[in-house]
């Protein structure tokens, strides 16, 4: 890396955090003050931007789930396949190499 542009980029680097710490109070500040706006206006709350459900003529339903109340058998899988086939094909796989 070239030394001007190493002194520049560490420059803006040292600026930039600079003007963050001088300017951090004013911004936290700005952001108090607006949220006490919003707070007494009430735009804070969530359904300020939402419709009414009457308006838009959406009518809640609930979800019926069915449970079954028989209860299923446990299932046993094993982890490994059945290897005897496997083993199978080799053996066989072998004899035919043998006789030939």
């Amino acid at each position: 890396m070239l030394p001007l542009t190493q002194i520049l980029r560490n420059f803006f680097l040292r600026l930039e955090g600079f003007l963050s710490v001088v300017f951090k109070p004013l911004l936290n500040f700005l952001k108090n003050f607006f949220a006490f706006f919003t707070k007494v206006f009430g735009l804070n709350s969530s359904n300020y931007f939402l419709e009414s459900e009457q308006t838009g003529g959406i009518s809640k339903q609930e979800n019926q789930t069915v449970q079954n109340t028989t209860p299923e058998p446990p299932t046993v899988t094993r982890r490994r396949p059945n290897t005897k086939k496997i083993d199978d094909y080799y053996i066989n796989m072998a004899r035919e190499v043998k006789n030939n």
